[in-house]
C-alpha cells in the first residue's frame, strides 16, 4: 500500500493506492470532518485500498495543510463557506483524475464523515457522475442544519456577527445545494447512511426523516439505499459503521 502526499491544483491530499492499480481501478474521494484533516481518515483508506479501491483524502479549506491557525469559533463562522468550497473541489479532483488518466470508466464514489458527509450530500445534488456514496453523520438538509446551528449558538450565548439580511443571503445560497429539497437527485444511486442516535452536532432525526422520504425513489431497487442507526453513538462513527461504509463503497464500485 502506497501513501503519497500530493498537491492537485491548490488541494493538498493523500493519494493511497497499490502498485498494481491502474486507470480501470475504482476511486473513492473521502472527505474529513470539521476541525479534522486528511490523515485522520487513513483507516477508511486502508479498508478501501485493501478491497481494490484507489483513495483520495483531501484537506478541506482552512484544515490540515491549509490551516490558518483559526480558533474553532472563528472556523465555525466559515463552516458553510468550507462546505460549499469542498463541493466545488470534489469536481476539481474528479477532473484531475481524468486528466491524470487515473479514471477511465467513471467507477467513482464520494464519502465522508460529519462535515465530509454533509459535503457528500451536496455533491449528490450537483454531480450525476457519482456512482455510489457513504454519508456518515451527514446532513442532506443544509437549511435545517444551518437553522439548528444558529439555535445552538444562541443557546450558548454566542452573538454571531451576521445580520438578518446576511442570514437570508446565506440561506438562499445553501438552498442551491440542499438535496433534501430535491431528493430525486439521488437518482437511485447506491447510498448508505450511518448515524448515531445520540448525535447532538448533526441531529439524527433530520437525516433519518430524509432517508424515509428517499425510500419512495428506491422502490424498484430498495437494496441500493441503506440506513444504519447506532442507538448508543453520539457524534463519532463506530468501527462497525466504518467497516459497513467501506464495504458498501467497494461492493458498489466493483
Amino acid at each position: 500500500m502506497i501513501v503519497e502526499k500530493e498537491l492537485w491544483g491548490n488541494i493538498p491530499l493523500l493519494h493511497i493506492h497499490t502498485e498494481n492499480m491502474n486507470e480501470t481501478t475504482p476511486v473513492v474521494i473521502f472527505l474529513h470532518g470539521f476541525m479534522s484533516a486528511k490523515e485522520h481518515n487513513l483507516h477508511y483508506a486502508y479498508q478501501l485500498v485493501g478491497s481494490g479501491v484507489r483513495v483520495l483524502l483531501p484537506d478541506a479549506k482552512l484544515h490540515g495543510d491549509r490551516s490558518e491557525g483559526l480558533s474553532e469559533m472563528k472556523m465555525s463562522l466559515h463552516f458553510w463557506d468550507i462546505v460549499l468550497n469542498s463541493i466545488h473541489e470534489v469536481e476539481q479532483l474528479y477532473n484531475e483524475l481524468k486528466n491524470k488518466k487515473l479514471l477511465v470508466n467513471d467507477k467513482i464514489g464520494v464519502a465522508g464523515t460529519s462535515m465530509g458527509g454533509i459535503v457528500t450530500s451536496g455533491c449528490l445534488k450537483q454531480y450525476d457522475w457519482i456512482k455510489t456514496a457513504a454519508v456518515c453523520m451527514g446532513a442532506p438538509g443544509f437549511l435545517k442544519l444551518a437553522e439548528y446551528q444558529l439555535q445552538q449558538f444562541a443557546k450558548s450565548g454566542v452573538d454571531l456577527p451576521m445580520t438578518e439580511e446576511e442570514v437570508h443571503q446565506t440561506n438562499e445560497l445553501l438552498a442551491k445545494y440542499d438535496v433534501s429539497i430535491t431528493p430525486e437527485k439521488f437518482a437511485g444511486r447506491p447510498v448508505i447512511f450511518w448515524h448515531g442516535e445520540l448525535d447532538k452536532t448533526v441531529p439524527f432525526n433530520e437525516t433519518y426523516d430524509f432517508y424515509l422520504t428517499l425510500r419512495k425513489y428506491y422502490e424498484t431497487n430498495p437494496e441500493d439505499l441503506k440506513f444504519l442507526a447506532n442507538k448508543r453513538a453520539g457524534h463519532a462513527v463506530s468501527r462497525d459503521g466504518m467497516l459497513a461504509a467501506t464495504e458498501w463503497l467497494a461492493q458498489h464500485l466493483a
